[in-house]
């Protein structure tokens, strides 16, 4: 439903690949976007990227997030600018399974190649901020990994090496041969391990607050080994909207840098993509492997890490409460050719808390390492 308030509603409704558009309302909608019916009209028209209208605060959306960025500029009647994404499919083989993967494409089809890279819990959308500001001059990819957002949810181990796999066969349905990479979180975590994999495909990567294997806190290893994440294929109520947003805000250093319409959106997108046997297997899945990493040995993490190849940004927030910035020292330690910048009065999640600061650091990284 496209919502201007005491103006005029307007209902889509897609059966099979048909859409139907009509004035008024009907039931629950799947999908709520509001703004003033100026706007409305423009981003349906294609003369306003409806994400450019959300990211400013122009524009809400409640329920199916990554339906209303796979309808952004889809009914517009002239070509748009590549600056603003667009929705697609991508079949990827890995092994013997062929995963449909959900992805954002934008940028100039002959620019550099550019892959974001979400973390746990979250979709392609943690990743806006980044995509709008590089795909004015790159040519920018953003995937749901497998098990979330709206990318297929298969039966997986979700380590690090099955995400690089997946990522490898991406890559090359995509046709793209040497790309930068950018991680958030597990995002990071999956960008080292591609590094680590085909060095000769990652140009560079870009790791904010990237998820290491733990030095610490490892007394409770024997136990989670126990606990399989197929148990989350029993039914699960997902957790309440409001549990939800008050975990979100507090990957932040300051919550309320962000409007509250934002932290809606991604309380309703975790909601929808929980509610689903895949969806929360994936996530416990992805969780477990997280804290059972090894951290040293012939596989363990942190004596792996010295031989990255790959030009590497390490961007850490000094109020991170889930990847503390402390970590920054044992990367120096093993990467002494990296760059490693811990940023000021910054959570878990900078590309949304500081963009513009990120993106000028991104860029200046980036033109070191054309």
């Amino acid at each position: 439903m496209l919502d201007s308030g005491p103006v005029a509603r307007w209902t889509l409704e897609l059966h099979h690949g048909r859409l139907t558009f009509r004035s008024g309302s009907n039931g629950k909608p799947d999908l709520v976007v509001r703004a003033s019916a100026d706007i409305l009209t423009d981003v349906v028209d294609g003369r306003r990227s409806g994400l450019r209208c959300f990211l400013d605060g122009d524009l809400t959306v409640r329920g199916d997030l990554s339906l209303a960025l796979a309808l952004d500029g889809m009914f517009a009647v002239d070509e748009t600018p590549d600056q603003w994404p667009h929705a697609d499919l991508v079949d990827v083989r890995v092994g013997r399974q062929t995963l449909h993967t959900a992805h954002l494409e934008a940028g100039p089809a002959d620019a550099p190649a550019v892959v974001l890279l979400h973390g746990l819990g979250a979709t392609n959308a943690s990743m806006l901020p980044v995509m709008w500001d590089l795909a004015a001059d790159h040519r920018v990819f953003s995937p749901d990994l497998p098990g979330f957002g709206a990318s297929d949810k298969p039966r997986a181990s979700y380590t690090p090496r099955y995400f690089s796999r997946w990522l490898t066969g991406y890559l090359d349905a995509l046709g793209l041969d040497r790309v930068v990479l950018v991680g958030n979180s597990m995002g990071g975590r999956i960008a080292i391990e591609q590094g680590h994999a085909t060095p000769e495909r990652v140009r560079a990567m870009v790791l904010l607050c990237p998820s290491p294997a733990f030095r610490r806190l490892r007394q409770w290893v024997p136990l989670v080994r126990l606990l399989r994440p197929e148990l989350a294929s029993l039914p699960l109520f997902p957790p309440a909207h409001r549990f939800v947003v008050d975990a979100i805000r507090a990957m932040f250093s300051q919550s309320d840098r962000l409007p509250q319409p934002w932290y809606d959106a991604a309380a309703d997108e975790f909601q929808r993509v929980f509610s689903s046997r895949g969806g929360r297997v994936a996530f416990f899945a992805c969780a477990r492997q997280i804290y059972l990493e090894q951290a040293v040995g012939k596989r363990g993490f942190w004596d792996r890490l010295p031989d990255l190849r790959p030009p590497a940004l390490f961007l850490w927030g000094d109020r991170d409460r889930l990847v503390p910035s402390g970590f920054a020292r044992h990367v120096e330690r093993a990467l002494p050719q990296a760059t490693s910048i811990v940023l000021t009065d910054s959570g878990h999640v900078p590309q949304f808390e500081h963009p513009p600061e990120v993106s000028e650091l991104v860029r200046a990284f980036l033109t070191q390492h054309p």
